[in-house]
């Protein structure tokens, strides 16, 4: 299962790098998306899956599930929800302002002959 996984999450950082590359603000935004969505597998995929019982002290369980991997996991989506609105904001006034959302355009280094 963590060779699916691992995978996985490689072709989201793949696919999230690829649209970073891209011109378009809403692209290199849903690359941020993407690459934080891999990064959230990784963190999994890292913390070993395995089944076992909530984390709760009991003496009749002998295999707890480890809930550090979640941990990390739920406080990465919430900083990634974050920064991804704040990016969606950032464009839609750039785009407003600018009339454009090519960041060729809005870097100013299109050759205008």
């Amino acid at each position: 299962m963590e060779i699916i996984m691992s995978v996985l999450a490689g072709i989201l950082f793949t696919t999230g790098i690829y649209n970073l590359l891209q011109k378009q603000m809403l692209r290199i935004i849903i690359g941020t998306a993407l690459i934080s969505h891999g990064a959230h597998l990784f963190i999994l995929t890292m913390g070993k899956l395995k089944r076992g019982a909530p984390p709760i002290l009991d003496d009749a369980i002998s295999e707890y599930a480890d809930p550090l991997p979640q941990a990390l996991i739920l406080t990465s989506i919430v900083i990634s929800f974050g920064v991804t609105s704040l990016l969606l904001v950032l464009a839609y006034r750039a785009s407003k302002e600018n009339g454009t959302d090519n960041m060729e355009k809005l870097r100013g280094s299109e050759n205008d002959e």
